[in-house]
Formats: C-alpha cells, structure tokens, sequence
C-alpha cells in the first residue's frame, strides 16, 4: 500500500493516519442514501475521511457521488461497499476504474476481490461485529478493521463497542477502528484508551449542515433521548438499530406473531423493510420510514458544520485525555 503524506501540521501520530493522509483519525460512516458525495466531500475536505454510502445503490449513482468528492477535493476518500448489494460486481469495477484509495466493506468478506484491489494499491478495511471475523479479515490482507459495537444505528452485531474493541485491538496486530456509540470527545478518548487508532462516526454527521438527508430525519435525532433507538428484526431477520416510530413497533408485532406460529413466513420482515430507508432519509417519512440512528443519538442536539464536528471530535478528545491524566496522575 502506497503511503500518502499526511497533512500539514497533524495532531496525531499513527500508523492509519500516515497511511490514508488524513487530519484528524476520524471516520465519517458509509451511511446508505445518507453518505453521498457533498457529505463525504465535505469531511475528506475538512481533514477527515469521508465515506460515500454504496448501499444497493446502481454503479451510476456511486460514480455519481465518486465524481462529487472529486469536484469538491483531492484528499483521500473512500467507498463502503455492501457485498451483498445486487450491484457489487459493478462497484466493485467502479472504484478500481475510479482510483479510490479506501474501500470500508461490510454484510460479507471482501476475500474474492482482495487480489484486485491490492493490485491497484488500495486501502481495505472491513468492518467487523467479532473477533473471529476480524481475524480472518487480517489473514486475508486487509489493512485495518472497524470494530463496530451494537450501539450504532443500522445493521449492528450483539457485542458492545467496550467489549469489542478491546478484544479485537488484542486479537490482531492491524489497525483498528472504533464505532458505536461514539458521538463527542469523550468518546473518542475512550475507545483510544482502548487501544483503537482511529474512529468512525455516523450519527453525529447525518444532522451536519451539508447533510442532504431530509430536515424531518435531522430533527427526528436532534430530539432524541438515550432510550429512543430499538433494534428491529434480531429474532427472525437482520438486526437493525433506529429510532422508534410506527415500523419499528410494526416490525415488533410482526416479530411477536411469528413467535406463535410453527412455521411463520419470514419474508414479511423483507417486505416491511423494502425502501423504507430513503422514505425517511429523502422524502422525511419519519413515522412510516426506518430513522436509523445510534443510541448515542440522545447526546446529539445541535446541527453543526463538518468542520465544527471534527474539530470538536478530535480537541475534544485531546481535552479530555489531558484533564483525566492530571486527575489521576498529577
């Protein structure tokens, strides 16, 4: 993997940051129908590194959004791949034609496109639920892993990011990032005191001023409280994480009826989930759509710039640790 110089004036050392070039070791999620093109943009430019949402989205609309960044900046961003996207072959043929130097990865192994992204010199990081996974992920040659705890919004695994991280920063010897949970500097503080070099966040941003997702969405996590996420979906399909409405309380009498029947038919769950993400995010259902959100989403009350954001994930960190440390330490 090719290095890039890292900016001017970096605030912290790190092997992942020297790699990827960046400011701040702040990861904006691959958030789908939420990271598209002005919102990564937005965060590589600001010092971070954005992330476009590949989602099920068509190759077109991923070019779309790669053409964007490259419109608005020439720092380092990168492209989430969903492996099990229909489209997947075409994006995968996207961002090897499009020189995109990270690929963030998740619903599956990366492994059968290894050989050709390392071909082209890029940047693979999957993100992971265990530390079984993060192993195999290291042993077939990714570069890092995202250690990603149940506390984030959309699909989510069964372990905390406390627990998580830790575990997997012990179990390989890549980088490893943090999400989940993390929301202001006192939790990029923590989960590098548990040994992550970097961290990506996804709810915080979704509320930024140059955020496209629908004003409704916005406000719908702004007046959050710690107890307003729920997972849909874990008994019977894939767990989800978002805030409740109308579907989710949909989706838990779905799931209370299938528990009395035998054989209950399992595709309701798909159909109840079919295109409800982009009726919140894009037309403000926020009753009848899927809000997802992470449950730090209660910490969340002010919309904000990128730039606000990072330098506030990050300064904010650095006060903390500096302030636990004279506490303790003198």
């Amino acid at each position: 993997m090719k290095n890039y110089k890292a900016e001017e004036g970096n605030l912290v050392k790190s092997e992942l940051i020297d790699l990827l070039g960046i400011k701040y070791p702040i990861f904006q999620g691959g958030m789908a129908w939420v990271a598209d093109g002005d919102l990564a943009g937005a965060v590589s430019k600001a010092g971070g590194l954005g992330i476009i949402g590949g989602g099920n989205a068509p190759k077109e609309v991923v070019q779309k959004n790669i053409h964007r960044i490259k419109e608005m900046t020439n720092k380092p961003f990168g492209v989430n791949i969903m492996l099990l996207s229909p489209f997947v072959e075409d994006i995968v043929d996207l961002v090897i034609e499009e020189g995109v130097k990270v690929v963030t990865t998740g619903a599956g192994s990366p492994a059968k496109y290894m050989e050709r992204f390392k071909e082209v010199g890029m940047f693979v990081i999957p993100v992971v639920p265990s530390v079984a996974l993060a192993r195999r992920m290291e042993k077939i040659g990714v570069d890092a892993v995202i250690a990603e705890g149940m506390e984030a919004g959309g699909h989510i695994g069964k372990l905390t990011t406390m627990t998580l991280v830790r575990q997997v920063v012990e179990a390989v010897s890549i980088p490893v990032v943090a999400a989940g949970g993390i929301a202001d500097g006192a939790g990029v503080a923590a989960v590098f005191c548990l040994g992550a070099e970097a961290v990506q966040v996804g709810t915080r941003f979704v509320v930024a001023r140059e955020s496209n997702a629908h004003a409704n969405y916005k406000q719908k996590i702004l007046k959050a409280k710690d107890i307003d996420t729920v997972i849909s979906g874990q008994h019977f399909s894939h767990a989800v994480r978002s805030l409740k409405n109308k579907l989710t309380r949909a989706f838990d009498e779905a799931e209370k009826a299938a528990f009395r029947q035998d054989n209950p038919d399992l595709t309701v769950f798909e159909e109840m989930g079919a295109g409800k993400l982009p009726a919140s995010v894009i037309y403000g259902d926020v009753d009848n759509g899927s809000v997802m959100a992470g449950q730090i989403a209660g910490l969340i009350s002010k919309e904000e710039s990128v730039e606000e954001i990072l330098v506030d994930l990050y300064e904010g960190a650095q006060k903390v640790i500096a302030k636990e440390s004279q506490r303790w330490f003198g």
